[in-house]
């Protein structure tokens, strides 16, 4: 009998199945945890701020018992370091195991689904959630739009728990920066950010999305770097289109695409700037970066303290420490409302300060190497892509760096986006597996 193949997403439902769709429901939480929060469910903002967790949670548990955990050197560095954190915050620390245990939880909960997404995730699953972030730029660049026209009072501005003073950040010309559907302003440069390393993979690509969705979805991220007043999405989405040019150096052939992609997207930013619905928000987003830019020293310093986020200057101050730290979770937003009843930032304000401020200088060293090491073995897998001619994991790689290395975990969208970007990057190296139809499909177990 001829031995025929399917696709293994279509052998069964089955147990495979069920993780997948776990991956997905982090993701649409991911996306939707402010909306419910501030929204929907605005009585239950405190615990669905870790709604994610039990899914996180139940996907290592589930890939673990199954035998499919990797394993990672980087996986048992931060299990390790991060117990002994828990232990030192007790005796030499804060002394407070609840936030000891949320400060863990980034750690032990979500740091593992970088992995765990890897292993369960193949490249056409990365692809199907791309065309979905592309399809959600449309009407969250809608949102975003009425946020920025609205008053603060308005319903779509509303905070956490149903805060009327409203849920947007300080921007220019008395204008507010947006939130759109996440918790915090930050998550709207993430998720357009993150989408955008999408939409330039399948510009290039050419058949790998619909033409129609990609030039709305383009129309949607171009106008949200104005609407959002954010340099940060500018930063982030110039970093991208910096590998594109690095891909294009690298293989001549990407050359030509890469050029009519910027075209692209100048042509459709020239028409969005003369309607005069985006030019207020055009004036604002310039007015930001010049007000913005004069305060931090220009361009030298929005880049150093931004993205660097004052790491060179952490590490000199890490010896100032003491040596076990102030104690792990302390220098989170929960953390600190336990702690002194109020949300303040008790350790710093930058993530690697946070992390060398709450562990000590040994262990907050021992997480910043671990990120960074992990960010380094990314960058050579997805740089080896790139050179045999995919670069789906090269620009995923080009968000990635942005977020993971020195992200500010403690806050939990900035968290989410650098596991989802984490994993679906190791996942994107994956191709999909198939098996004999007359074979049953087999899992490993411990």
């Amino acid at each position: 009998m001829q031995n025929r193949v399917i696709n293994i997403k279509t052998a069964e439902k089955g147990p495979d199945y069920l993780l997948k769709r776990g991956v997905w429901i982090y993701f649409f939480l991911l996306i939707f945890e402010g909306a419910l929060r501030k929204w929907v469910l605005p009585g239950l903002a405190t615990p669905l701020l870790i709604i994610r967790d039990p899914i996180a949670v139940w996907l290592i548990y589930e890939v673990w018992n199954r035998g499919m955990l990797p394993s990672s050197n980087y996986l048992k560095g931060m299990v390790w370091v991060t117990i002994i954190a828990v232990i030192t915050a007790l005796i030499f620390g804060h002394g407070n195991i609840f936030v000891a245990l949320f400060g863990a939880r980034i750690f032990l909960i979500h740091f593992p689904l970088i992995f765990v997404i890897g292993r369960i995730f193949d490249r056409e699953d990365v692809l199907q959630m791309g065309r979905v972030l592309l399809w959600i730029t449309i009407p969250m660049a809608i949102l975003i739009a009425m946020q920025f026209y609205s008053p603060q009072s308005a319903w779509v501005n509303r905070g956490i728990g149903g805060d009327e003073s409203g849920g947007g950040f300080s921007g220019a010309m008395g204008y507010f920066r947006p939130p759109a559907t996440f918790s915090f302003t930050n998550g709207t440069y993430l998720f357009f950010g993150f989408a955008g390393c999408f939409l330039f993979y399948f510009w290039l690509a050419g058949k790998e999305a619909n033409k129609l969705l990609m030039y709305a979805s383009t129309a949607a991220v171009i106008a949200a770097i104005p609407l959002s007043i954010s340099r940060s999405l500018t930063f982030t989405l110039g970093v991208t289109l910096m590998f594109v040019l690095l891909s294009a150096i690298r293989k001549p052939a990407n050359l030509l695409k890469m050029v009519f992609t910027i075209v692209g997207f100048v042509f459709i930013l020239a028409i969005l700037s003369n309607i005069s619905f985006f030019q207020t928000a055009t004036d604002a987003f310039f007015s930001r970066f010049t007000s913005a830019g004069e305060t931090e020293g220009g361009l030298k310093g929005t880049l150093g303290d931004r993205y660097l986020g004052g790491m060179i200057n952490t590490l000199l101050r890490s010896a100032e420490q003491p040596f076990f730290g102030m104690g792990i979770g302390m220098g989170t937003n929960v953390g600190s409302m336990l702690l002194v009843g109020k949300t303040i930032f008790l350790v710093d304000e930058g993530e690697w300060g946070r992390v060398i401020g709450e562990m000590g200088a040994i262990l907050g060293l021992g997480v910043i190497y671990i990120r960074i090491g992990l960010s380094f073995k990314l960058l050579a897998n997805a740089y080896n892509k790139m050179v045999s001619g995919d670069l789906l994991p090269w620009l995923i790689l080009s968000f990635a760096l942005t977020v993971i290395p020195q992200g500010q975990w403690s806050q939990p969208t900035a968290l989410g986006f650098s596991v989802l970007s984490g994993g679906l990057l190791v996942a994107s190296m994956k191709k999909r597996k198939e098996v004999p139809v007359d074979k049953p499909l087999k899992m490993k177990t411990i």
